[in-house]
């Protein structure tokens, strides 16, 4: 993946290099155990966000606005300036469209757990979006995690995982994701499952559809294999068999590897978000 501007968002919030507090768990191997451990048991790995401690929180009154020199020397913090400048770009342009405007989000880098509207967010997580602050959160060893455990490396990978959680940003400022979420609290167990399933999927399109549309990044041999790679290996029913050897469609909350990549792909075919309704799909 090549760039052909050099433009840096100024949404990005960096929080590793303070840190308060102590607790009980650790980053790092966690992001498997923790994840496999939800789906294990059925769980929406997302509910564990609020209440759970950690050896270091990020401090929040420590926040910094990186610009393009501070991230001279931290390949991945630029990559995912670049990668969130360029969101920026695609998703004015479509909400201009519209007749609507986009909010920007910010993107705040942390280590290891960082406090949020949506309560004590861990690195064990992954990286989240909270509607409650409009804000995307990341620990970048996660990507390390990506490569090193889920076998899926690579830039564009990295550059998909940032692109998804701004689909749920998007969801959020058209109304959908708390539509879904009144909707869920009405639902028994299964039905919410497939509510979020259909909420993730569509996440996944829309990072499609900035793929597709975006005029900055050209796309080299093997980038977007990258990207299924990546949506393949966190598929629930792959991580439901690495949890236990068993796959339990009832209890997927983001849907499996082939939906992943299915509803990826078709965002990055068509460039139109339209495409995207998980929920009007009766096959998804």
């Amino acid at each position: 993946m090549r760039w052909r501007s050099d433009r840096h968002s100024k949404n990005i919030i960096d929080r590793r290099s303070s840190a308060v507090g102590r607790g009980v768990a650790g980053g790092g191997i966690g992001t498997l155990i923790v994840i496999l451990a939800a789906l294990y048991f059925g769980i929406d790995p997302t509910f564990l966000l609020e209440g759970m401690q950690t050896a270091t929180v990020s401090d929040e009154s420590a926040d910094s606005r990186p610009d393009a020199g501070d991230l001279a020397n931290d390949p991945l913090a630029d990559r995912v300036s670049r990668v969130v400048a360029d969101t920026e770009d695609v998703w004015q342009s479509i909400f201009a469209s519209n007749g609507r405007r986009y909010e920007e989000p910010r993107l705040v880098l942390f280590r290891d757990a960082t406090r949020s509207a949506c309560g004590l967010g861990q690195a064990a997580m992954g990286p989240f979006y909270c509607p409650g602050d409009k804000n995307v959160y990341i620990d970048l060893g996660f990507y390390q995690e990506l490569e090193r455990r889920f076998g899926a490396p690579g830039d564009f990978a990295q550059a998909y995982v940032i692109a998804h959680e701004i689909g749920h940003h998007v969801q959020n400022l058209l109304g959908i994701s708390a539509e879904v979420q009144r909707m869920r609290q009405q639902a028994s167990p299964v039905d919410s499952n497939r509510l979020s399933v259909r909420l993730e999927l569509q996440a996944d399109c829309l990072a499609g559809v900035w793929a597709n549309r975006s005029s900055n990044i050209v796309l080299e041999e093997g980038d977007i294999d990258e990207a299924l790679t990546a949506a393949s290996a966190i598929g629930d029913d792959r991580l439901q068999r690495e949890a236990r050897g068993t796959v339990t469609p009832d209890s997927f909350t983001h849907g499996s590897s082939e939906q992943r990549q299915r509803w990826f792909m078709t965002g990055m075919r068509q460039g139109d978000p339209d495409r995207c309704d998980t929920f009007a799909a009766n096959d998804i």
